[in-house]
């Protein structure tokens, strides 16, 4: 049962992608409402948790909120350049690399040779993951100088750098993941809305997605749950397996198309990032 709990993260992340492409709209649409719908998630856990704020837990997570939000939109906004199958394995990848970079240089970890073995060892393996998921035919990047992957891997750039501050923050302050659930969701909303303002945020389609917004929040929570039970290397460990439904969703729901050399790039540069971020959970045991 503890397992299945620390499945959830995996299953609603790796879906989300695929749920708000198929309700449709356009990124500012699909942030917006994915926000809203952790909002109203948040709001319905904190009459059962009631967790004691403080201000500088409060202004933190509204930060934090505000950084996913940066993260979340450009992640949307790569999937219009790269689709579903490619955009996750290799936001996964940066994120984890970015994190654990993170980690070492900032919060010391790694401190013993075993684990700097196996992160430095973990990273290499996430490398040589994205760049095999991000394999493109050379006849492609001939009919289109301004390939899709020059196009979205800046996107994805700024998506790793909101994602790894949302997380980083947190971490800096010590903040409790139960504290920070309300207002990060409120910074979350803000951040959307001042994002795509400029654009027109409001329409069926945001309603619609309001959908992933309680996917992503259920997999959060499931998260929070789920590391005091089976510890946060195997939880964190378990929620990278995402990438396998978001891939294979992409090409077999959404009707990505790849030559059959893509498909076997694409399913071993998973494979490979799994890998690696499974090794990466061992480091913080």
């Amino acid at each position: 049962m503890d397992i299945l709990i620390a499945l959830i993260p995996a299953l609603m992340w790796g879906s989300i992608l695929l749920v708000a492409s198929k309700l449709g709209g356009e990124p500012d649409n699909q942030v917006v409402g994915t926000t809203f719908g952790a909002l109203l998630f948040a709001i319905g856990v904190f009459f059962f948790i009631s967790p004691d704020f403080t201000l500088t837990a409060v202004i933190v997570s509204f930060i934090s909120g505000l950084l996913w939000s940066l993260g979340q939109m450009n992640q949307f906004k790569a999937v219009t350049h790269l689709g579903v199958s490619k955009t996750l394995p290799i936001s996964t990848g940066l994120q984890l690399i970015g994190t654990s970079l993170f980690g070492v240089l900032v919060f010391g970890e790694w401190s013993s040779t075993m684990k700097l073995i196996i992160g430095i060892s973990a990273l290499i393996i996430i490398i040589i993951g994205v760049v095999f998921t991000s394999y493109q035919q050379k006849d492609e990047e001939d009919k289109d100088k301004q390939s899709p992957l020059t196009k979205g891997i800046p996107i994805l750039l700024i998506s790793t750098a909101g994602y790894v501050g949302y997380v980083v923050v947190i971490r800096w302050f010590s903040i409790d993941g139960w504290t920070a659930v309300l207002p990060q969701s409120v910074g979350m909303v803000v951040g959307a809305v001042f994002l795509s303002i400029k654009e027109k945020p409001f329409s069926k389609y945001t309603l619609r997605n309001l959908i992933p917004g309680f996917m992503w929040a259920a997999g959060n929570l499931a998260l929070l749950l789920s590391i005091p039970r089976v510890g946060t290397a195997t939880s964190f460990s378990l929620s990278q397996t995402g990438i396998i439904i978001s891939t294979l969703g992409g090409i077999f729901l959404l009707g990505e198309k790849k030559t059959k050399k893509q498909m076997i790039f694409v399913i071993i540069g998973c494979v490979l990032i799994i890998i690696g971020g499974v090794m990466l959970g061992f480091t913080k045991k």
